[in-house]
């Protein structure tokens, strides 16, 4: 090469370093400055807490934030919602992805916003809500400059796995079509601390999903005299040990997998053998292929040993998804940018000593399936930060200190991702 195309090539490298440090510190100057307005937001989702479709003041209270920044929210799907900026210059397209639902948790955190609806944002969706909003609105003040477009996907019944499959069968994925999309997931009263991100390896970070009811007939009768019918709760007792065993016994060391019966029914009075027994519980698998194996297994399972006891059982699977899949360059392309954006605080997770392989599954999975993803954890409330509660317990609180942070990775990683690829 010639010193003059070196000292050119130089140039436009110089350059490139220069608009890209201008940026960053751009977005970060405007998600600090939308600190306040960010926090009111969440405080304003977080008291209106809904769970599943049902969340009209949700998505009503995000769709007319979106519109006070001259966004066109349209409705998709059973309270989506999915609005579009940029578009003034040809490129492609990034996907950023929030979701809106809460959980049916009764609040016990005595916060001045606190539900008390008996529902809680228990999980952080709020906080995520909250920062796409903010994201939007810088993006928005952005739009002249974008390299294509931003589509912005508001989703409700992540929680029960149905809203990202509901999203698409009803067009998020089309009009234009995202090439590449992006989620972000806070976590509270874990080891990583406010305002750390950790991008997710390539590859398989949350595991697939299914929940599953076995119903145990047998036959009633007085408690006084339990050989004259066939008890339920007896062969149902036996089914949730089995299946525990079925962990342990039936996967190699090298396969992972989680198997939770959080819920059994059945019965009246102290003295009455019932007729019918249901327990539920959930199946969490990283291999679609152990998966179809461990749900085969549950029901064989639970059908020979209520026969053993005389009984009958039948096993149903309702929502689920499949495990959630990042891509390999998009996931290398985020890790540089996390740590463009926050220096130290940015990290991917095999930096941080692990895969970041959560046991928590995630419906953006189906996303994941279509185009490529990636997930990003963001850090809203560190153990040693004095935030001792997980997600999903009725005291679980999250550091609101984590809402510019995560405000400016969603409009950071869209821009930067589409000054490349565009």
């Amino acid at each position: 090469m010639s010193a003059e195309k070196k000292e050119e090539k130089q140039r436009e490298e110089d350059q490139r370093e220069s608009s890209e440090t201008g940026l960053r510190k751009e977005i970060l100057n405007e998600a600090e400055k939308l600190r306040d307005y960010l926090t009111d937001c969440r405080r304003k989702l977080h008291k209106n807490a809904e769970t599943g479709f049902d969340t009209d003041k949700t998505a009503k209270i995000v769709k007319d934030e979106l519109k006070k920044a001259g966004i066109d929210p349209k409705d998709c799907g059973k309270n989506g919602i999915v609005a579009q900026i940029g578009g003034k210059k040809k490129g492609k397209v990034f996907l950023l992805r929030a979701d809106m639902d809460a959980l049916p948790v009764r609040e016990e955190t005595g916060l001045s916003f606190a539900a008390e609806n008996g529902n809680m944002h228990a999980c952080g969706h709020d906080m995520h809500a909250a920062m796409l909003i903010g994201a939007a609105r810088i993006l928005k003040s952005h739009e002249a400059e974008l390299n294509g477009t931003v589509k912005l996907m508001f989703q409700s019944a992540e929680e029960i796995f149905c809203g990202s499959k509901d999203m698409i069968k009803n067009g998020v994925l089309k009009n234009p079509a995202p090439d590449a999309a992006m989620m972000l997931h806070v976590m509270t009263g874990t080891p990583v601390s406010t305002g750390t991100a950790l991008v997710s390896a390539p590859g398989v970070s949350a595991p697939g999903a299914d929940y599953f009811t076995v119903t145990v007939r047998g036959k009633g009768c007085h408690g006084s005299m339990p050989n004259l019918g066939v008890d339920p709760i007896t062969a149902a007792a036996h089914i949730v040990i089995a299946l525990q065993e079925l962990l342990s016994r039936e996967l190699a060391v090298s396969e992972r997998a989680v198997l939770t019966v959080g819920q059994i029914s059945g019965g009246n009075a102290a003295n009455v053998i019932p007729e019918t027994v249901a327990l539920s519980g959930t199946l969490r698998t990283y291999d679609e292929e152990t998966r179809a194996r461990l749900k085969k297994r549950i029901a064989e399972i639970s059908g020979s040993i209520a026969g053993a006891f005389r009984a009958e059982a039948e096993t149903e699977f309702s929502n689920g998804c499949p495990s959630l899949f990042n891509d390999e360059k998009l996931s290398a392309d985020a890790v540089r940018y996390v740590k463009e954006l926050l220096g130290d605080r940015g990290a991917s997770a095999q930096d941080n000593g692990g895969e970041l392989k959560s046991a928590g599954s995630e419906d953006f999975a189906y996303i994941s399936r279509e185009t490529p993803s990636v997930m990003i954890a963001l850090g809203a409330g560190g153990v040693k930060e004095g935030y001792e509660y997980p997600q999903h317990h009725p005291k679980a609180c999250f550091d609101e200190n984590a809402l510019p942070v995560g405000c400016a990775l969603y409009a950071y990683i869209a821009e930067r991702w589409l000054r490349e690829n565009s």
